[in-house]
């Protein structure tokens, strides 16, 4: 669909540039037989788009008058995802790209037909967008750094950690990650010869970008699995190993994959592992899960929930025990 959309939006190209075009020119162009060129003709004028032609040996294509926007080149539930993407675009987490986003989708709008526009509208129209909580990310990083991913070009970049130190890396960039509230770019530091986590609202690119690489083996198959263990755990002082009495897809309803990870043993438990530098918030996110849980490490924390156990029993005074009703009173004996 991709491979056949951008084909015959240079087709409409090519037609508006020159007057007349021979069949055989256009397939030339195109890098297609002249077969496919009347097809992509065909498919054209099935949406609307007026293409003249002219039969014979000499005869070929010209574009028909009236036509100057290109007719959309998606089904309905492809240009509602897209009119959807941008709207959410225009006030997403990505700074500079707003006003692109809405002009993009005023674009859209122009050629859907009516019954897709009635859809778009009535979604926007019902639908309310709380704001973000989270820091907005430079539109020209989150591309350039998308690029060097594609292209496989090392990143100089300066880094403003968590508690405000900066440092320049040189990374192998990987992939990007999107939370819904933050961005995460996972790279190999070439200075600490390991993979890392960077959160891109923290970078500043230095350019030019480096030398081509040769992509390593990420540190997991499924890159999403590293990024979650990294913002959820691996970041922290505290990393909990906790198995809960719960069925794993019971909690990971409460759990979110930034604040910790689920694993399953049986269909009646699971594994949380969560991290903190704080061992009271540890002992409380667990103790509001609302489940019964044992704590298996770090010893901190297994030591931290028996002495706060101990405290909170000491804070409830024992329930007074109830009253002993009397005994029932014995019939009087009869004379």
């Amino acid at each position: 669909m991709l491979e056949t959309s951008a084909r015959l939006l240079r087709l409409l190209s090519l037609l508006q540039v020159r007057r007349d075009w021979p069949g055989a020119d256009l397939a030339d162009r195109l890098g297609v037989d002249v077969r496919t060129v009347r097809r992509d003709v065909d498919k054209l004028r099935s949406l609307g788009y007026p293409v003249d032609s002219t039969p014979g040996v000499a005869g070929g294509y010209r574009l028909g008058a009236g036509a100057q926007m290109p007719p959309l080149l998606l089904d309905d539930e492809e240009a509602v995802a897209v009119a959807v993407g941008l709207r959410t675009a225009a006030g997403g987490t990505v700074s500079g790209i707003e006003e692109s986003s809405v002009r993009a989708l005023a674009k859209l709008q122009q050629v859907m037909p009516s019954r897709l526009r009635h859809r778009v509208d009535a979604l926007a129209a019902t639908t309310v967008a709380l704001a973000s909580n989270g820091p907005a990310v430079d539109a020209v990083v989150l591309t350039g750094i998308a690029a060097a991913c594609r292209a496989h070009e090392r990143l100089r970049l300066d880094y403003r950690s968590h508690d405000g130190s900066e440092s320049r890396r040189d990374v192998e960039p990987h992939r990007l990650v999107h939370t819904g509230t933050r961005w995460y770019l996972v790279a190999w530091d070439t200075g600490r010869a390991d993979w890392r986590n960077f959160r891109v609202d923290r970078i500043t690119l230095r350019p030019p970008a480096g030398p081509r690489f040769a992509p390593r083996r990420p540190p997991d198959e499924d890159v999403r699995s590293f990024a979650s263990w990294e913002i959820a755990v691996g970041q922290y002082r505290y990393q909990a190993r906790v198995t809960v009495r719960a069925p794993a897809h019971v909690l990971a309803e409460r759990i979110p994959p930034t604040s910790g990870l689920v694993e399953p043993l049986d269909e009646h438990s699971c594994t949380l592992r969560a991290g903190s530098n704080s061992l009271d918030g540890l002992a409380v996110h667990l103790a509001v899960l609302g489940f019964g849980f044992t704590v298996h490490e770090p010893p901190e924390l297994v030591e931290h929930v028996r002495t706060l156990a101990d405290r909170l029993a000491a804070a409830a005074p024992a329930a007074p025990a109830p009253a002993t009703p009397p005994p029932p009173h014995a019939p009087a004996e009869e004379p």
